[in-house]
C-alpha cells in the first residue's frame, strides 16, 4: 500500500469514527492529479500549467473550472494547492457580500496562496469590481470614509491564484470570466470511469466489492462521482446489514431499490415528477410551477435537482408551452405513449407532413 493510500485509509477511519459523511466524502477525494480518473483533457492541460508554474517559480494562473455539481471542481482545487505546496483558503460566492469582506480574505494572504471561490457567479457586484484589480495588478484599494471626504487606501497583495468555481458559467460577467488565465469545463463521466472510481473508493473504505457489484453503483450514479460514492455507502451500508457484507450485483440491486434509485439512475423526485407529467397531466406541456406543485416541491427544488438530469436522459423536453414527457418517458413508465407528441403541431404544417 502507498504512502497516499494510508493517509487516505487514516483519515478515512477517522471521519467514519465520528459517524461524519461529510469528513468520509472528503476523504475518498483524490490528493493529487495522478489519482484523478476521468476528466483526461482537463488533468492533462492542468498538469502542463502547473508543472510551467513550478519551473518558472511562480504561482500558476488564475484558473475557472465550470460544471455541473459533483464532478470534482473542489477536489480539483485542493488538489492544485497541493501539487504547488501552498495552502488553499476556501470561501464561497454568496459569503462575499461586500467589498470589504473580499478585503479582508485578500488582505490575508500570501505569497503563492491558493484561494478558492466556489460559485463564484453569485459573488456580489462591489466585490467582484474589486476582484477585477486584485486579479490583474494584485492590489486592491479600500475606501476609507464616506461621501467627499472618502479615502482610497491602495493595499499590495502577495501574488496568489484564484480558482474560481462555478455550475452556471453563462452568468459570470465578460471582465471577469477573461481575467483567467486557465478555464475549464468538467464533463459527466463515463461508465467505465464511475466503475473505476467505485472501486477505488471501496478499496479505501475496506468494502468488499465484486466487479457486477461496481458496475451495477456506476450505472445509477448518474455520471457524477459525488453520487457514485454516496450509493457506494448506501449499498455497503445494506451489505453489512442484511447480506455478508459483499457488494454483489444482487445486492447492490436490492439496496438501491430500497433507496428508490432505479436502473436508469433516476429517484424518488426524478420519478415523480415523470409520473405527474404523464398521468396528471397527460404529458403536458405544464408549466414548472403547476409541475412541483403536484408533487409537493419548490419550483427551485425541481427545476434545478430534477429537471437537468430528465433532460439530458432524454425523459422531459422544455418548450416555449412548458415542460413535455417525450416518448422515453412514457416508455420508462410503462406506459403508452399518446399517438400525438405532447406540445407538437397538429395536422400539416406550411412544408407539408
Amino acid at each position: 500500500m502507498s504512502q497516499a493510500e494510508e493517509r487516505h485509509l487514516r483519515s478515512l477511519t477517522a471521519a467514519e469514527a465520528e459517524g461524519d459523511e461529510r469528513a468520509v466524502e472528503a476523504a475518498l477525494r483524490p490528493r493529487s492529479l495522478a489519482e484523478v480518473i476521468g476528466q483526461t483533457r482537463v488533468r492533462e492541460q492542468l498538469d502542463l500549467v502547473l508543472e510551467a508554474a513550478r519551473r518558472r517559480g511562480r504561482a500558476p494562473d488564475h484558473v475557472l473550472l465550470s460544471g455541473p455539481p459533483g464532478l470534482g471542481k473542489t477536489t480539483l482545487a485542493m488538489i492544485i494547492a497541493a501539487e504547488m505546496s501552498t495552502p488553499l483558503r476556501l470561501t464561497s460566492g454568496p459569503a462575499i457580500t461586500h467589498a470589504g469582506d473580499l478585503a479582508a480574505i485578500l488582505s490575508g494572504m500570501n505569497e503563492g496562496d491558493v484561494l478558492f471561490v466556489d460559485e463564484i457567479h453569485r459573488m456580489s457586484r462591489p466585490a467582484e469590481e474589486m476582484l477585477y484589480m486584485a486579479m490583474e495588478d494584485f492590489r486592491v484599494d479600500v475606501i476609507i470614509g464616506k461621501g467627499p471626504g472618502a479615502t482610497a487606501i491602495p493595499l499590495e497583495i502577495p501574488p496568489f491564484t484564484l480558482v474560481g468555481a462555478t455550475t452556471r458559467a453563462g452568468l459570470l460577467p465578460g471582465p471577469l470570466r477573461d481575467r483567467f488565465g486557465f478555464t475549464a469545463h468538467l464533463e459527466f463521466y463515463e461508465p467505465h470511469e464511475l466503475d473505476e472510481i467505485v472501486r477505488r473508493s471501496a478499496g479505501l473504505l475496506g468494502c468488499e466489492l465484486e466487479t457486477e457489484g461496481s458496475a451495477e453503483i456506476a450505472s445509477r450514479s448518474r455520471g457524477t462521482p459525488r453520487i457514485a460514492n454516496r450509493l457506494l455507502r448506501r449499498v455497503r451500508d445494506y451489505a453489512q446489514v442484511r447480506a455478508d457484507g459483499v457488494v454483489t450485483r444482487p445486492v447492490a440491486r436490492a439496496a438501491l431499490e430500497l433507496y428508490e434509485v432505479d436502473e436508469s439512475g433516476l429517484d424518488r423526485l426524478d420519478l415523480a415528477v415523470l409520473d405527474a407529467l404523464c398521468r396528471r397531466f397527460g404529458g403536458g406541456p405544464v408549466g414548472i410551477s403547476t409541475l412541483a406543485v403536484a408533487v409537493g416541491e419548490e419550483r427551485e427544488t425541481v427545476e434545478e435537482v430534477a429537471e437537468p438530469f430528465l433532460v439530458r436522459s432524454g425523459l422531459l423536453a422544455r418548450t416555449p408551452r412548458g415542460r413535455v414527457a417525450t416518448p422515453a418517458a412514457w416508455a420508462h413508465l410503462g406506459l403508452p405513449a399518446p399517438s400525438q407528441v405532447p406540445g407538437a403541431p397538429a395536422g400539416p404544417t406550411l412544408f407539408g407532413g
